[in-house]
């Protein structure tokens, strides 16, 4: 694990709609993105850059790392500082409040995680314990921290990645369901305990997504919404909703499974993730069949 700043002084902002200086006078000059090389957190960073927000980011690989912060400085002219950590590992949160130390910190968007897909019993348990230090250990102990200095300094804001499966049961995706019931009831809490502390929270959830996830995961996904609609959505939210269920997709399916009963949208649920993991099924027979 290693961190390395890559700064630009003087920074010249280029965040100058009026919601951008709203941004920057409420919550501060720098904000913290973990998860920034792909997907959601690369379209927070690139929101957060846009509002002139200079950035603390977060990401396993550095080149991806280093990558994003050449773009960003060329095109927003801000600062950054890279982490190149696992989050999953033993220091990686120090690491991170280390190159924070120094720096005065608004926003803590804690977007890294990961998901698995398949039965429970047939995925190595290392990888579900590795999932849930990710997905919720890393965010607790993030968020401990940040919101302890936001709350000191009387301003700030937690963003925290719930999920639409955070709100039931889900077959095929137990660990990763759970992971994020923990998130979503995690932030509703941290949400009413800060609000008195001048520090926002809010849990964003939202439905498939185009990204690097569905990959890891071993899903396949059908129609997704884009990042970048996820990322605009979620930080619009901060401070005004406690869960933000970002694009038309997540939505239509909040619509469609909350007036059930939990143990029917975790049915629904079963046959969503059937479909999505199908091919898992398929590979695993034609296996069979080769050693049959």
């Amino acid at each position: 694990m290693s961190a390395s700043a890559n700064r630009i002084s003087p920074p010249v902002h280029s965040g100058s709609t009026a919601r951008s200086r709203k941004w920057r006078a409420k919550y501060g000059p720098w904000a913290v993105v973990t998860g920034a090389s792909d997907g959601i957190g690369r379209a927070v960073a690139i929101c957060l850059a846009e509002a002139g927000f200079d950035l603390l980011i977060v990401a396993r690989r550095r080149d991806a790392l280093e990558a994003l912060a050449a773009e960003l400085a060329q095109t927003h002219h801000i600062r950054t500082i890279l982490v190149a950590v696992d989050l999953g590992q033993p220091g990686a949160v120090d690491a991170i409040v280390s190159a924070a130390k120094d720096i005065e910190v608004g926003l803590l968007a804690a977007i890294a995680g990961f998901g698995t897909s398949g039965p429970f019993i047939d995925n190595p348990i290392d990888r579900e314990l590795d999932m849930i230090d990710v997905n919720c250990r890393s965010v607790v102990e993030l968020s401990h921290h940040f919101a302890r200095r936001f709350a000191g300094q009387r301003r700030g804001g937690l963003v925290l990645m719930s999920s639409l499966v955070a709100f039931q049961g889900v077959p095929r995706a137990a660990t990763y369901a759970a992971t994020k019931a923990f998130i979503q009831t995690f932030a509703e809490g941290l949400r009413l305990e800060l609000s008195g502390s001048g520090v926002d929270v809010v849990a964003s959830a939202p439905g498939p997504v185009r990204s690097g996830f569905g990959a890891r995961a071993d899903m396949r996904m059908g129609a997704a919404a884009s990042p970048a609609t996820v990322a605009r959505a979620t930080l619009d939210a901060l401070g005004h909703r406690t869960t933000v269920r970002p694009g038309f997709l997540a939505k239509l399916l909040e619509a469609s499974l909350l007036p059930l009963p939990r143990l029917a949208r975790s049915r629904i649920m079963a046959v969503v993730m059937g479909g999505m993991t199908r091919h898992q099924d398929d590979g695993k027979k034609q296996q069979d069949a080769r050693f049959a």
